[in-house]
């Protein structure tokens, strides 16, 4: 059967990825309110892994409420920081929320820099199987020894998924053993070399600032963090087991107040670290994105309605 002339489009997933402090909430913000004045309403969908915890918010830039303008947002605030933001829950939640988004006839808006978790969603991506008491074994190995060991065993017996983790990511190197231990060949969960879109009608922004320009951003809000009382927001976490946690402790700025708070580090230490690491982090979500063939770059100024009109 034809569709009718003046049938409604069917909704869109849009996705606003790029390195943490480009300005992507921002333009998400814009671009929702020039996408409802053109006629289609539009709510946004969280893809930044530590925005998912209730209480990290500073730390994480987490919008307030009172400055999301009246449009809906999923997916923040959801975990305890003793859970585990595990990708294929997140996977499972993130469609969920668009396949209803979508239901209501609205467009969602994914927005966020975790690029394995923007990739689960965006692109046909399936997941190994997972054992609980082989992962807190590795973790705890982990926790003992540091994840060059584990890397180094990784790299044994699997260099081709080692040579895409970063070894200083104890997490990704954890699961990576861990499925290599039940049994598959390779870990698998990575960007696949040719990503099918799992969602048709799917647009992919990516929000870029010129490298030295971004660094001068990242500093100053780290800065801006312990300003604004990052290390009050981690000595009240503690009381909530954050030290407990798998992945909030882990987080960049989290662990170096932590840090800050156990005697380990003094303030410009834990600020200077946190600042290297967010650098580091940024280049790497930028060689993620890249990857993405059909991510159309931006910069953080552009004109949201000119890219909805252009693009829906």
């Amino acid at each position: 059967m034809n569709t009718p002339a003046d049938a409604a489009p069917p909704p869109l997933l849009w996705a606003v990825v790029g390195a943490t402090g480009t300005g992507k909430t921002a333009l998400s913000l814009e671009l929702a309110e020039a996408l409802a004045a053109g006629g289609r309403p539009a709510e946004i969908v969280n893809a930044d892994a530590m925005q998912f915890y209730r209480g990290m918010d500073i730390g994480t830039a987490k919008l307030p409420e009172a400055e999301r303008r009246g449009i809906r947002h999923h997916l923040f605030d959801v975990l305890d920081v003793t859970d585990d933001a595990a990708v294929a829950w997140y996977q499972d939640a993130a469609r969920t929320a668009i396949r209803e988004i979508h239901g209501r006839g609205a467009d969602a808006v994914l927005v966020g820099g975790s690029g394995l978790y923007v990739s689960s969603v965006l692109f046909d991506f399936r997941f190994p199987p997972r054992n609980e008491e082989l992962r807190a074994r590795l973790e705890a190995e982990l926790d003992e020894h540091g994840p060059g060991a584990l890397y180094a065993r990784l790299r044994e017996r699997d260099p081709a998924t080692a040579a895409k983790v970063d070894p200083r990511n104890g997490r990704r190197i954890v699961r990576a053993l861990e499925v290599l231990e039940l049994g598959e060949r390779t870990h698998g969960a990575m960007l696949p070399d040719a990503p099918i879109l799992w969602y048709p009608d799917t647009r992919i922004v990516g929000v870029a600032v010129p490298r030295d320009e971004l660094v001068l951003r990242l500093d100053a809000r780290v800065e801006a963090m312990w300003r604004d009382g990052l290390v009050d927001e981690v000595r009240a976490l503690r009381a909530q087991g954050l030290e407990r946690g798998v992945t909030a402790r882990r987080a960049i700025g989290y662990a170096q107040a932590l840090a800050q708070l156990t005697g380990e580090m003094t303030e410009a230490e834990a600020i200077a670290e946190t600042q290297a690491l967010t650098r580091r982090y940024a280049r790497r979500q930028v060689s993620w994105f890249k990857r993405y063939d059909d991510l159309r770059w931006v910069d953080p100024e552009t004109d949201a309605t000119a890219l909805a009109d252009s693009w829906s």
